[in-house]
């Protein structure tokens, strides 16, 4: 680890703790996975319900634009869920593909079948963006397959002959961790635990937050513009109101997705190009130690709430 990257930790840690780095303006793009269905459907809610209600926080924080990324076999599993697709896009805001079924490409049977199934995704975004450009990938799971060089060099000789970029993740606060649960407690009406996850949940966005800011210092040595990734859920549409404040509290700035990897910080070398966080990505390439860094408090306890 270079002095320059000791100096840069330490000053953003200072001005954490003094909580004056809330004043540092920061560019932010938004992405939102799963569309039209992210999770099990919550009672009380509808799936244009939850949409509605995330587009309306999104429109009301001047979000410019928030890529939606669609796995379109929810249609047929959710009749009318395509209305979704159809809000997104009223709304302005662009689609992109997550694959027709959330096909990981690690897991799936083969290189071909992967490629199938990225196919078969494109026909109901690409007829919702005529005139826009949507070959934008966000890899389910943000797995593009580390551990298979093959694979891996296969699926991206495949996207850059046929004109794809890459949708990167920089911050993620685990949203879709509390999806199962939210659903339960609500089908329970135990409004004390869904407080109590509201709890745990927030103080995993604020301890994310911090970490967003600390490892861009350490890993560029500045704040580089994020990419958020968020879920079409019904807790993330419960939740995205106050995140959005803590958010605004640390001053995000929002911009496009193509306005935030145009930075340099996406441009570098990469060969494991949207495998993963970027900057944690980053940091192992460049052998930069964060074990330091501030992680936010797992998530497991809430598999078995309201169970």
């Amino acid at each position: 680890m270079t002095l320059k990257h000791l100096t840069a930790t330490a000053c953003v840690l200072a001005m954490l703790a003094s909580g004056t780095a809330a004043a540092e303006r920061f560019d932010i793009a938004i992405t939102v996975d799963d569309l039209p269905a992210h999770g099990p459907l919550p009672k009380g809610m509808t799936r244009d319900g939850i949409a509605s209600s995330y587009l309306a926080t999104l429109k009301a924080n001047k979000v410019p634009e928030a890529y939606g990324f669609a796995n379109p076999s929810k249609m047929t599993t959710e009749p009318g869920s395509g209305v979704v697709l159809d809000l997104w896009r009223n709304a302005d805001y662009p689609l992109g593909n997550h694959t027709l079924t959330h096909m990981g490409l690690a897991k799936a049977p083969s290189l071909a079948a992967w490629l199938a199934d990225l196919e078969a995704g494109e026909p109901e975004v690409a007829k919702r963006m005529d005139g826009w450009t949507w070959k934008v990938l966000r890899f389910p799971f943000l797995n593009a397959t580390a551990n298979d060089p093959a694979r891996r060099a296969g699926a991206m000789a495949w996207l850059s002959e046929h004109g794809y970029a890459i949708a990167e993740v920089t911050v993620s606060f685990d949203d879709f961790a509390y999806t199962d649960a939210y659903a339960r407690c609500l089908a329970k009406g135990d409004t004390a635990t869904i407080k109590a996850m509201e709890v745990q949940y927030f103080k995993q966005v604020d301890d994310g937050i911090v970490r967003m800011k600390a490892l861009s210092q350490k890993v560029y040595g500045r704040m580089i513009p994020q990419v958020l990734l968020t879920h079409l859920g019904g807790w993330s549409a419960h939740t995205m109101p106050v995140v959005m404040q803590k958010l605004d509290a640390a001053g995000a700035r929002y911009v496009t997705l193509s306005q935030a990897q145009s930075d340099a910080a996406y441009r570098e070398a990469d060969p494991l190009r949207g495998n993963g966080p970027m900057m944690e990505r980053a940091a192992k390439r460049k052998g930069i130690a964060i074990d330091e860094v501030i992680k936010p408090a797992p998530t497991a306890n809430v598999k078995e709430l309201c169970k």
